[in-house]
């Protein structure tokens, strides 16, 4: 706990009066924000075990504003993932399974034709699953690359336009979208550019095997834990407000420079950046940058590290670059090479 102090001076003319230190006010919000989050955490991790990095992960994207991608074979809870930070966020969830035949209009929405009882005829707008403040876009990239984009505008822009018309999204609005990385038949990789609007890309891995032996018996009793609110929406808002405030050291800020420019093609080491056909680009910096802020936040500190910037490189970065062909040949991967960059920051 760090204590805050006031200057007490007084006033030529006048009884002596306090004088609040600024700082003083984020130190106290960054203490108790602090303390709500860790709630959730722990009430997020009574249901899904062994993800711990993941759990934070997702928890940095939501506290920064931005949307995750999540990544992983089927059965590893990415879905009851999404499912229970809804709950404990105290947000308004809605889910879309993606599917070949999944159309632009059953994401966002379409207009319908009435006709009043004195025979006048309008559109009327109904809403679709977008509107809502935490969207689960399941196997995102089953669908085909006209609905995908239906997305793109909402997740940059927070609203969407229908027939000409704007439509505002609720506050806040988070996209958590999952996609398996074996079974490729049947689908559509995502464009470049949307990529780029998800802020991490989280990999979800197997749980451990004492994490697998709790699920086994917590799962499968009787009692099985169903958690509730910890916060909701106006907290997330003003937690994300809060992440802004917080301050950053010179030394972290060139370290997110110098990751992000040295996996360019034609600004880091040619011999490098040989292996990249395209690197990350300003969305990047941005994101490390308040990433390292919630990072932080989460660990009940005041100011972030240079470790937190190496912690968050590869989920930022790894879905803004792509490899030469002979890279690949060469048997290199982005996170092989992510690494390499982070090493370099230590």
């Amino acid at each position: 706990m760090i204590e805050a102090t006031n200057n007490i001076s007084p006033k030529p003319d006048g009884p002596m009066q306090t004088e609040t230190n600024p700082d003083d006010n984020i130190i106290q919000q960054v203490e108790q924000t602090g303390e709500k989050i860790a709630r959730a955490r722990e009430a997020v991790g009574k249901v899904i075990f062994g993800q711990d990095p993941v759990i934070d992960q997702v928890l940095i994207t939501l506290l920064c504003g931005g949307h995750a991608l999540l990544v992983g074979v089927p059965g590893l809870a990415k879905t009851k993932l999404v499912e229970t930070l809804g709950i404990v966020l105290g947000l308004d969830t809605s889910r879309i399974q993606f599917t070949p035949d999944l159309m632009p209009s059953d994401i966002l929405g379409s207009e319908v034709l009435e006709e009043s009882d004195s025979g006048k005829r309008s559109f009327r707008f109904i809403r679709g699953p977008i509107f809502s403040q935490l969207l689960m876009a399941d196997e995102i990239n089953r669908a085909s690359p006209r609905t995908q984009a239906a997305l793109l505008q909402a997740m940059q822009e927070n609203h969407v336009t229908i027939a000409g018309e704007r439509h505002d999204l609720p506050r806040p609005f988070h996209v958590l979208a999952t996609q398996n990385p074996l079974e490729q038949e049947g689908t559509y990789p995502l464009p470049e550019a949307q990529l780029d609007r998800f802020m991490m890309q989280v990999d979800v891995p197997y749980p451990d095997m004492e994490s697998e032996r709790r699920m086994l018996l917590e799962t499968t009793d009787v009692d099985e834990y169903h958690p509730s609110a910890v916060l909701d929406g106006d907290d997330l808002i003003a937690s994300q407000r809060l992440i802004r405030r917080i301050p950053v050291g010179e030394s972290v800020v060139q370290a997110i420079l110098n990751l992000v420019r040295a996996a360019r093609p034609g600004e880091g080491d040619e011999e490098f950046t040989r292996w990249i056909s395209w690197g990350p680009g300003p969305r990047a910096s941005q994101a490390l940058m308040l990433g390292v802020r919630a990072r932080a936040l989460i660990d009940g500190r005041l100011a972030p590290s240079v470790d937190d910037v190496i912690a968050l490189a590869e989920p930022v970065l790894q879905h803004r670059m792509a490899l030469t062909f002979a890279a690949r040949a060469e048997g290199k991967t982005n996170l092989g090479l992510i690494s390499q960059l982070a090493a370099k920051l230590g």
